[in-house]
């Protein structure tokens, strides 16, 4: 009697769905990272003590990027918004992996994420002229997954 072998599913094409599981998965561990690390900016943003894990001297500081007037929008903190937007990308590349719209979605969601990012990246270097290492962090990390999403929408559509 001979062994099953599992094979990975294929596209219409023949092409082999495993590279795209696989594509989702670290789209999905990146997110969840990026949620961890915004989780700890909402933590930090509202805690009264000096972190001292993040705070380089002036330069590097994330009590003085944390708590400056740049650090909520419309009252909601930078690191909740992070933390939503990590989420929504996590539930995209698990949840709704599948959908045809899924790749779209994940794109607009990342370079949505990294435009946000870049503009408070802006205000880190010329306004208040200090950074933040994890908001340095969440920018890498929201990069990574726009340049995911752009492979995993590439990817689909020349399986179409």
């Amino acid at each position: 009697m001979q062994a099953s072998v599992n094979r990975p599913a294929l596209s219409q094409r023949g092409e082999s769905l495993a590279p795209a599981r696989r594509l989702m998965l670290a789209i999905a561990s990146v997110a969840a990272v990026g949620a961890a690390v915004s989780s700890i900016s909402l933590y930090l943003h509202f805690g009264t003590s000096k972190t001292s894990f993040c705070n380089f001297g002036e330069s590097f500081n994330c009590d003085i990027v944390n708590r400056s007037t740049y650090s909520t929008v419309l009252g909601v903190p930078v690191g909740l918004i992070g933390i939503l937007g990590y989420l929504l990308i996590l539930a995209l590349a698990t949840v709704y992996r599948d959908k045809a719209e899924t790749p779209v979605m994940l794109l607009i969601a990342s370079v949505g994420g990294l435009g946000f990012a870049l503009y408070l990246t802006y205000v880190e270097k010329f306004i208040l002229q200090a950074w933040c290492v994890l908001c340095l962090s969440s920018l890498v990390l929201i990069f990574s997954e726009a340049v995911l999403g752009g492979i995993v929408l590439m990817k689909s559509l020349r399986q179409q």
